[in-house]
């Protein structure tokens, strides 16, 4: 029986790694300024991926999914052909956000179509240089590959419709991952309203790391979902944020303890938030 890949890897284990001929480095760091500061500086033989171009199909109305859509697998098929990757890929990706933002997402994504080898940086970019991980800078050219073959999108999500029904059954749960204090509409940087979908419960992303930026461990973390499901099957669980990209955080710390992976609500807050649906605020949830 083969052992089942860690969705995470720590530093000191990527370091190890580094001169594998099937390692393809991922850079995921998100902002206006990500591709220059890749190009200043990044983890040696790592590619440039960007969040909303490359791991997202943009619709003119974020009510129409999200601010952060999944694009088509056929594009995704394309994107991973410029990449250099094969389903034999040995592919880690890393953000400068502990793995909390487009590298949780872009693993999701490979996860989704059936691809094995894939993991997240644990703490991420800063953690890595820390420790001692060879840094470069510049573009790097991708080897010429075959079509990577997708046929669909295999882990489970739910659309604005099923989270609907979702949050008045007792028997499922949907988790907000965001910050606490944009769950009770205290603000909102990104999105035009501000609160939550009634019903859900707020387990903010952050919250899966230690005091050092790493995951909390496998048992750590089983013990707390486990005890937040409460009996619930983890197939009647649905996990969003803003716009279904640091929720991929969450469903990799299921993944992590040994859970299986909850549905993703890929329009998230950013959807809900634009269709007229029913809206909370703190003391509203009290």
């Amino acid at each position: 029986m083969v052992n089942k890949l860690s969705p995470l890897i720590n530093p000191d284990e990527l370091t190890e790694i580094h001169s594998q001929n099937d390692l393809i480095l991922i850079d995921v760091r998100i902002g206006a300024d990500a591709k220059e500061r890749y190009n200043a500086e990044h983890l040696a033989g790592a590619f440039f991926v960007d969040l909303n171009n490359d791991l997202a199909d943009i619709k003119p109305d974020a009510a129409n999914g999200g601010r952060h859509p999944l694009p088509t697998v056929d594009q995704f098929s394309k994107l991973l052909q410029k990449l250099g990757i094969t389903p034999n890929s040995h592919v880690v990706a890393y953000d400068d956000k502990n793995g909390a933002n487009a590298a949780s997402r872009f693993w999701w994504m490979l996860k989704a179509v059936g691809h094995q080898k894939v993991q997240v940086l644990n703490g991420g970019y800063d953690l890595a240089v820390k420790a001692g991980f060879p840094v470069s800078s510049g573009e790097k050219t991708a080897p010429k590959v075959d079509e990577y073959k997708i046929e669909n999108w295999q882990l489970p999500t739910a659309n604005i419709e099923q989270v609907e029904k979702a949050r008045q059954d007792e028997k499922f749960l949907v988790i907000d991952v965001r910050e606490k204090d944009r769950f009770e509409g205290l603000r909102e940087p990104l999105d035009l309203i501000a609160g939550h979908i009634p019903g859900a419960v707020n387990i903010p992303f952050a919250e899966n790391l230690d005091e050092k930026g790493f995951y909390l461990s496998p048992e750590q973390l089983k013990e707390k979902y486990s005890t937040i499901l409460n009996g619930k099957e983890t197939q009647n669980v649905i996990v969003h944020c803003g716009s279904g990209v640091t929720a991929c955080h969450t469903l990799l710390a299921f993944d992590y303890a040994g859970m299986e992976i909850p549905q993703l609500y890929v329009g998230s807050w950013s959807e809900w938030s634009r269709n007229e649906r029913p809206m909370a605020l703190k003391e509203e949830n009290n």
